[in-house]
């Protein structure tokens, strides 16, 4: 038999048994730590008893022991206000997940409603105040990345991932996500190139520091509704039926996936919404971890997306 809480926690799941000893009133533990004072799952005994309604006073009502367990989710987005940023801030407040997004400009100029369920603070990863930017915080998200000059890129694209991760796991959070890409089949020496080192040496920081529960998700071209400067640049008008035509046609064009720098053309794009959601997939599945493919992207968002 299950009994309401109410507790404002989220995710509370109780589980009550029914001793045989009678319990005349309530008694609560003294106090409950604050769910973002360490890392989840909590868990705390709640013994009470109940009785209906009209009944005498000296009726022995039955004792109850909830064991409850407190698992939530607070997930920190670098790069929260980026075209992929953005789209996991949204995925995330749609399922309940409390939202920190660092970014150097803040709050997207634009606006819709679900923006203001997610904490927008402004800050440069080198050099943010970790212990104000991580308390509470159950996972953490990268989906910083640029292009430039070569020293820019492996500095936006491989260092300041590296500085997360650090700080990150100095912090004590569980998980860390990385938004990485994918290799395109090219040849060596231009994966050589400032955007590749610095999103291969980040991975591998990840994955060296969170060998358990590390995410580096490797998509190809990102499509969606994209805005820019106050402009929408629809992307998914090319995206989403060039996606569509090379799933259909992938058994004729597989074995020309072998050629050297092939996947410029035959790698699939993939939806901005499915790479945020492969992303609450990793946040919320602790089974989940590892270096994800295009189509292992889309299987992971297919789980959670509703």
């Amino acid at each position: 038999m299950f009994y309401p809480c109410s507790c404002k926690m989220p995710s509370l799941v109780a589980v009550a048994t029914m001793p045989s000893s009678p319990l005349k009133r309530a008694s609560f533990p003294s106090r409950l730590s604050s769910p973002c004072s360490t890392s989840p799952p909590y868990r705390f005994r709640v013994r009470c008893t109940y009785a209906e309604a009209n009944v005498e006073e000296g009726f022995n009502s039955a004792t109850i022991d909830v064991l409850a367990d407190i698992k939530t989710e607070r997930v920190v987005v670098l790069g929260g206000n980026g075209f992929v940023g953005t789209a996991i801030c949204k995925a995330a407040v749609s399922k309940g997940i409390e939202v920190i997004s660092v970014n150097r400009s803040g709050r997207p100029p634009y606006s819709y409603s679900w923006m203001d369920q997610v904490t927008w603070m402004p800050g440069d990863v080198f050099y943010l105040n970790w212990d104000e930017v991580l308390v509470g915080a159950t996972a953490v998200v990268s989906s910083i990345g640029g292009f430039g000059n070569e020293e820019y890129m492996k500095r936006i694209n491989g260092e300041a991932t590296i500085v997360a991760v650090n700080a990150a796991k100095d912090f004590g959070i569980r998980k860390f996500i990385f938004i990485s890409a994918h290799d395109y089949n090219l040849p060596s020496f231009v994966l050589q190139s400032g955007y590749f080192t610095g999103k291969r040496k980040a991975e591998s920081e990840v994955l060296s520091k969170y060998p358990n529960s590390g995410i580096v998700l490797r998509p190809g071209l990102i499509y969606g509704k994209r805005k820019v400067d106050g402009f929408e640049i629809p992307l998914d008008l090319f995206g989403k039926p060039w996606e569509k035509l090379l799933y259909a046609t992938e058994n004729f064009t597989k074995p020309l996936s072998s050629l050297p720098a092939s996947d410029i053309l035959l790698a699939p794009p993939i939806s901005v919404d499915d790479v945020a959601f492969a992303v609450i997939n990793a946040v919320t599945d602790d089974d989940m971890f590892g270096v994800f493919t295009i189509q292992q992207i889309k299987e992971a968002a297919a789980k959670v997306r509703v």
